[in-house]
């Protein structure tokens, strides 16, 4: 569809240069031959040559293309409103039926200057020009950011204005190049309105960089969960919200003593439930939320995490220097949250008292964690490291159904694994997980039963295939497969806030085609806990690289 779409505005464009170019002097011919069309339409604008490179950036360009259409109406006098809607808008319909015009007649701009220009048509080539200037910016070399949540502390605090470089990795062109500048997936002031239009897209294509992403790299890229969206809960996975949905149907049964039916009855509940009672969207790859984590898995690595601590081809993997775990800290009695981000930097939203003690649960960095030690109140402190799924789970009231009924932890098991590959194959923590292996470009692997689960998202969704199961038998696009061989690379993903990172270790691995860049420095950072004249403002921050 997008290339029928393409060739069908290329010729009207062709057919409009064919009879607009002898009405301004030049060849009907030289508007059938590629590429030199476009020099030829710049002369008649009397635009300069390296307008031709900025045609070259992909989303770019069809910005360019509506200008130099504008353009090209303005040159043969049409420069109402009205005119430069259709011809930047709709230039297949617009400028052909202007070159059947025989009473057309071409301004050179040079004469064209003397016609005084309104104040609003000069905000409107300034505009255009800003917006030109900073699309291939964002889009090609250097992108700002800012962090939303405590998943990467304390190597980057909530509140930090970021500059992410596309070129560290090479730009990967707009996959769905019609959208509306500097908008990410929808309009702005507005939650489900989409910024962009699907019917024409692009393939992945990724420009040269100065390398590839490296173990360590702290990296932006774009959420692989994120294809199916509750735009009413934008902060919770599809899935993750189906697998909840389906246990609290599953947990009915069993407490009113119904034989529980299959996991599988209980899922298709859930996704009737999420279609009633929200609004569903499907998005594309490079309009899916900017996710910023740090990358700790390679190609071909062997990862795996043992009582919290992270090992990399079975060796323990660099640690960096301020990321964080969750400890309990036993206290004698309530601790001054006002007193802990004054000593230590600990926000305060992020200490979490024990409902009836005078225990905390509080994320710390492991100088924080020794320092804390020496605080009067403090009694003990011990890392709080998740064993099992009964002790991995969000929803409270689940826990406690749980614990009251341990008979039931079978059940529950089926539907509610909220860790990757969210299979009952595998009771997986993030503190004790793996081990996996990050897959490799043109690498193969065998296939079973027992790792499909890890597989088979990438199969389908990032891959493009479409996988069947009958049995102990796969069939991969209607082929019986005990092998699979991958087509692009992948990245394994981690918050440095290590208990309090939704990360790769909840929804698997990341495809090299959802890599945005590499977060290079700190521009501004912004405590939200304090007020302007109160050190809101981390100046110690300002300017500083991120490693």
């Amino acid at each position: 569809m997008t290339l029928l779409i393409s060739l069908l505005i290329l010729i009207s464009i062709a057919v409009s240069l064919f009879l607009l170019f002898p009405k301004a002097g030049r060849k009907s011919w030289e508007a059938l031959v590629p590429g030199y069309n476009l020099y030829i339409w710049l002369k008649v604008i009397q635009k300069p040559w390296w307008y031709l490179i900025l045609l070259l950036f992909p989303g770019v360009n069809l910005l360019m293309l509506a200008v130099m259409c504008v353009n090209l109406a303005t040159v043969f006098n049409k420069r109402s409103w009205k005119d430069v809607t259709l011809a930047g808008f709709l230039p297949f319909l617009y400028l052909p039926l202007l070159g059947l015009n025989s009473e057309l007649k071409y301004t050179p701009l040079d004469l064209s200057k003397k016609i005084k220009r309104s104040t609003a048509i000069e905000w409107r080539d300034a505009i255009v020009f800003a917006v030109v200037a900073a699309s291939i910016i964002r889009t090609y070399f250097m992108e700002a950011y800012t962090i939303p949540t405590a998943s990467m502390e304390k190597s980057m605090l909530v509140g930090d204005y970021l500059f992410v470089s596309k070129m560290s990795y090479g730009p990967k062109s707009p996959q769905t190049p019609l959208s509306f500048p500097f908008a990410h997936h929808t309009m702005p002031l507005t939650t489900d309105v989409k910024s962009y239009l699907e019917w024409f897209s692009l393939p992945f294509f990724r420009l040269p960089g100065f390398g590839e992403v490296e173990r360590n790299d702290v990296v932006v890229f774009n959420f692989p969960a994120g294809d199916t969206v509750m735009v009413e809960l934008q902060d919770m996975t599809y899935e993750q919200v189906k697998r909840e949905l389906a246990f609290q149907s599953k947990q009915q049964d069993l407490t009113r003593k119904i034989q529980p039916k299959n996991d599988d009855y209980y899922l298709k509940l859930a996704r009737d439930q999420i279609t009633r009672n929200y609004t569903l969207t499907v998005r594309p790859v490079d309009k899916r939320e900017n996710y910023i984590k740090r990358c700790v898995g390679v190609p071909d690595d062997k990862l795996e995490v043992k009582s919290g601590l992270l090992y990399i081809n079975d060796a323990i993997a660099e640690i960096p220097d301020e990321f964080q775990y969750n400890y309990i800290v036993n206290a004698s009695e309530r601790l001054n949250k006002r007193k802990l981000k004054d000593e230590f930097g600990i926000n305060t939203s992020d200490v979490m008292q024990i409902k009836g003690s005078t225990a905390f649960i509080i994320p710390m960095t492991l100088d924080n964690y020794k320092n804390i030690q020496e605080v009067p109140q403090v009694t003990g402190v011990v890392p709080h490291i998740k064993l099992d799924q009964l002790k991995n789970l969000d929803h409270w009231a689940t826990r406690l159904f749980i614990e009251s009924n341990p008979e039931f932890y079978s059940s529950y098991r089926g539907v509610t694994n909220r860790n990757f590959p969210n299979d009952n194959q595998y009771d997986w923590t993030e503190d004790n997980f793996g081990p996996v292996t990050v897959p490799k470009k043109g690498e193969k692997i065998q296939l079973d039963k027992l790792n499909l689960p890890i597989y088979k998202r990438l199969i389908t969704i990032y891959e493009g295939n479409e996988l069947t199961v009958n049995g102990d038998e796969i069939s991969i696009n209607g082929n019986i497969a005990d092998s699979y061989t991958f087509k692009m690379n992948y990245y394994f993903m981690m918050g440095d806030n290590r208990h309090n990172s939704l990360d790769s270790r909840f929804w698997g691995f990341v495809p090299e085609d959802h890599v945005v860049g590499e977060a290079k420095f700190i521009w501004l950072s912004l405590d939200k806990e304090k007020g302007w004249f109160d050190g809101k403002i981390r100046w110690q921050r300002l300017f500083t690289g991120i490693e």
